[in-house]
């Protein structure tokens, strides 16, 4: 049957606190009476701090709800919406604004106005023709009030940002969302306890190699949340670049940014910030299936040496001891070409637990370390950061030149120019991209520092062996930052002269040494040698 619905909307909630609510309330009861009609009470709708101008209360609110009903036919014809006039249904552009009314009154629903006490229905606007001009005149005098409203709140904005940046002004500067680890407090920033401090742990799990899944498990397990909703891997990675962490808030207005800088108490400093950055670009080494990770495999850096592809780790699961654990013979490392498509040169197998135990061994040395790290650990991404800038000064000159040529042109620009100049554009914010990225591993190169990673390597050694997640997770992230390349003759440099059950690795350290090791079957190396010359190694 039909029935009456009641809608009611403030922008500010503060607004909730008068007597329109009770007074709409009580003409929506009167009205339904009045007709012999019932007020439904599951889908009256009221929506507080929702803007109309900006049309939140149908993208989040109840209206929105209420539309989506119409639409769907559970609001039957002859109903009844109730609202206090039409600006409380919509302040967007007249043309939206006046499509929302239509909509709901082309449903066969009408919209009463407790202000005026106007019905706008098919029938009274087939009647009163001007009913449907006196509306747009009502939308478009309210979308003029929000949008000039809106403009002198970005203008006051915008001088509070400026004011925050020359230092002549230290006040909140209420736009956006605030940081949901922080609160307000007689005009001043203060931190949540509890929220930062799973803020903190979530920012030492994803430094200790934790991928963003596994930290939002771990949080939730805990107990611990950084906001109101319940952590998630995709939050958690939106979260690593947000400004707000290192104490920046960011304001656009009108095509332009503000950074505020030193504007919230900060979580983390911007050193740790840049390493986070740095981190979640090598999604590689959070990529972690099983209950194993993988120390060499999955980094992109592991690969044969017989044909130069990459190497996988396969865990046979079927077999264990008795304490649940995998044989070592049952954790097995192969070219990814052994099985399928173009095979590998040198057909087998073999167990990666001696690699992984000599590569721990090899690393725990300090003297080891200092050799691998002879080189110039900034060449190679000194190298990146150059060839990037090169190619954005290469798109910077052919957007100039096509600008020129569609500026010289007459009419309107063909099509092939619009979407070329679309493809420079993209291609221009992913070179910016690539030029931060390189800009970040040149920073974290220049400043590494060997001291104490031999006692690193060491701490992480028995957990890594005795299958410890979390150990090998971060003994992952060191092989990561430590090695340009991992290369695994698992018959040995020549194959078909192979000392039985002996590995050679060779070890390509992030522009430094090169070394390869001779493993035998126990993991102990059995020498290691220094590669002058890596040319003259028999690489695919």
């Amino acid at each position: 049957m039909s029935k009456v619905y009641s809608y009611l909307r403030f922008s500010d909630a503060k607004q909730a606190a008068g007597y329109s609510v009770e007074r709409q309330t009580a003409y929506a009861l009167a009205w339904a009476k009045q007709h012999g009609l019932v007020l439904d009470g599951e889908l009256s709708m009221r929506d507080e701090g929702l803007s109309a101008y900006h049309q939140r209360h149908v993208k989040q609110g109840a209206l929105g709800v209420f539309l989506a009903a119409v639409e769907a036919g559970q609001v039957v014809p002859g109903s009844v919406l109730v609202v206090e006039g039409l600006d409380r249904l919509s302040r967007a552009e007249p043309i939206l604004a006046q499509a929302q009314l239509a909509s709901i009154i082309n449903a066969g629903i009408s919209v009463v106005t407790a202000s005026d006490g106007k019905v706008y229905s098919r029938e009274r606007l087939k009647a009163n023709p001007m009913d449907l001009v006196y509306s747009l005149l009502v939308m478009i005098r309210a979308h003029e009030e929000s949008d000039t409203k809106s403009k002198r709140v970005r203008d006051a904005i915008r001088r509070q940002c400026l004011g925050w940046q020359n230092g002549t002004f230290r006040g909140l500067v209420r736009y956006g969302q605030k940081p949901s680890w922080l609160q307000a407090v007689d005009g001043k920033w203060q931190p949540i306890p509890e929220r930062v401090a799973a803020l903190q742990a979530a920012v030492a799990m994803f430094q200790r190699g934790l991928g963003a899944g596994a930290i939002a498990k771990r949080l939730h397990e805990d107990g611990m949340a950084y906001s109101p909703a319940v952590p998630t891997s995709g939050h958690i990675l939106r979260l690593l670049p947000h400004p707000a962490l290192v104490g920046d808030k960011h304001v656009a207005l009108d095509g332009e940014t503000y950074v505020l800088s030193d504007y919230y108490p900060p979580v983390i400093t911007r050193e740790v910030q840049a390493e986070l950055l740095r981190l979640s670009e090598q999604r590689g080494r959070r990529r972690v299936k099983g209950e194993i990770p993988s120390l060499i495999t999955g980094l992109g850096i592991c690969m044969c040496g017989y044909c130069g592809a990459a190497m996988k780790s396969q865990n046979m699961t079927n077999t264990r001891r008795v304490d649940g654990t995998l044989l070592d013979c049952n954790r097995r490392l192969q070219c990814v070409r052994t099985n399928h498509g173009d095979r590998c040169l040198v057909a087998g197998s073999c167990s990666v637990v001696p690699i992984e135990r000599a590569l721990m061994d090899y690393c725990s040395d300090l003297v080891n370390l200092q050799a691998l790290y002879t080189g110039d650990r900034t060449a190679a991404p000194r190298a990146e950061l150059a060839a990037a800038r090169a190619r954005l000064v290469d798109v910077n000159a052919k957007l100039d030149r096509l600008m020129e040529a569609l500026l010289d042109s007459e009419g309107a620009a063909p099509a092939t120019f619009t979407r070329r100049a679309r493809e420079l554009e993209e291609d221009k914010a992913a070179l910016q991209q690539a030029v931060q990225s390189a800009e970040r591993e040149l920073a974290e190169a220049a400043r590494a520092d060997i001291t104490g990673a031999d006692s690193r390597w060491r701490t992480l050694a028995e957990g890594v062996l005795a299958m410890d997640k979390e150990a090998r997770l971060q003994a992952r992230q060191l092989v990561a930052d430590t090695f340009e390349r991992i290369v695994v003759y698992y018959k040995g440099l020549s194959p078909e002269n192979s000392r039985k059950g002996q590995i050679d690795v060779l070890l390509v350290a992030k522009g430094g040494g090169s070394r390869v090791l001779t493993i035998d079957k126990t993991g102990a190396w059995v020498q290691a040698e220094d590669v002058q010359d890596l040319d003259e190694m028999p690489l695919p």
